[in-house]
């Protein structure tokens, strides 16, 4: 069995999933890591026993690495990934894939030129729960889709903002509860109830000092499909409830509370066929809601696991360029709706190719 030489950019804590995540493959191995700190990311490397990389030319020269996982903030996504896709080098990409449309079509544009894989990190879409939900909707089990909300009302302390330089920051977070945490929610409704065609959004500071970004958003959004439904996104709603998917068809109404199915409302669905399936699927709560850290990697290891699946075979990941630029163009519309106070249509394209 072959095994994938990896490289991680960025030392702060999401590498962490991606490193235990490589590690937990069988066909994958950490070669070395890239981070500000040169002292940090000597640090990690010895704890791995791998290369700790003096600047990023070095690591895309070496020929041990095949694939490079960006884990940098977001908005310092851009060069890593563009310079891996060049250097001829697979890219896993942490969400959001960059900040602005521009920056996440100039990573696309850098990986089709060089033709090696893209992909950006959307783990919600390996849970089991998930993949249930997106099968029983394709297969028509919940009607005609008419609403779907999502709810992310987290907590983050002051202290956390306080701790790097970049959080709540335009340039390198991209804005705050929307851009950060809440993106995986607006992934999870384009996946399930395709595209979105307007929003109209609130944004503001609430509970946070020296912030350029919201720490509080609202937004209404209507899809392509009819259907219509609502977002919060918040990381000042102390102590933090788990995030929230409520899914409404005209058949039968599914809720998702972090990765467990809560409610599960079909037509001819019995209640103990209802009650077996609850059981199945009910994952351990995360505590992400309260501290960014309290989660498996679990679902990154299933993530990066597909994606090498996706380089032997030669196929698209599930997960790619065009899939994690979905997202950021949601996100650019609710703030330009929240800055403007009017309503923002979205062009409605499934994947602008």
């Amino acid at each position: 069995m072959h095994q994938y030489g990896f490289a991680v950019v960025g030392t702060g804590n999401i590498s962490a999933a991606h490193i235990d995540s490589i590690e937990r493959l069988p066909n994958a191995r950490l070669v070395g890591v890239l981070g500000r700190s040169p002292e940090q990311a000597r640090d990690l490397a010895r704890k791995h026993d791998a290369k700790a990389y003096d600047d990023l030319n070095s690591l895309v020269a070496d020929d041990e690495v095949e694939v490079v996982c960006v884990c940098t903030p977001s908005g310092a996504h851009l060069e890593p990934a563009v310079a891996a896709a060049q250097a001829g080098k697979q890219v896993v990409v942490e969400k959001p894939l960059e900040v602005t449309v521009e920056r996440a079509r100039r990573i696309i544009e850098a990986a089709e030129q060089a033709g090696v894989k893209l992909a950006t990190i959307f783990m919600a879409r390996f849970s089991d729960s998930h993949r249930l939900l997106k099968r029983t909707i394709e297969a028509g089990e919940l009607g005609r889709l008419l609403q779907a909300d999502a709810s992310v009302k987290w907590y983050r302390s002051q202290a956390y903002y306080d701790s790097s330089d970049w959080r709540g920051t335009w340039a390198l977070d991209g804005g705050g509860a929307l851009m950060n945490q809440a993106i995986h929610a607006v992934d999870m409704l384009l996946w399930l109830m395709g595209p979105i065609q307007e929003v109209f959004a609130y944004a503001a500071t609430l509970a946070h000092e020296r912030l350029e970004v919201e720490d509080t958003l609202v937004a209404v959004l209507r899809y392509a499909n009819g259907g219509l439904g609502q977002l919060s996104a918040a990381t000042s709603l102390f102590p933090g409830q788990p995030k929230v998917m409520d899914i409404h068809g005209d058949k039968g109404y599914v809720r998702v509370k972090d990765d467990s199915i809560e409610q599960w409302q079909l037509a001819g669905v019995s209640d103990e066929e209802r009650e077996r399936l609850l059981g199945r699927y009910s994952a351990q709560a995360s505590g992400t809601f309260s501290d960014p850290m309290a989660m498996s990697f679990e679902n990154h290891r299933r993530q990066l696991e597909e994606f090498l699946r996706a380089v032997e075979t030669d196929v698209g990941p599930l997960v790619d360029g065009y899939e994690g630029l979905r997202s950021v163009e949601v996100a650019e519309a609710i703030y330009r709706s929240a800055r403007t106070g009017a309503p923002v249509e979205l062009a409605t394209r499934d994947r602008d190719r």
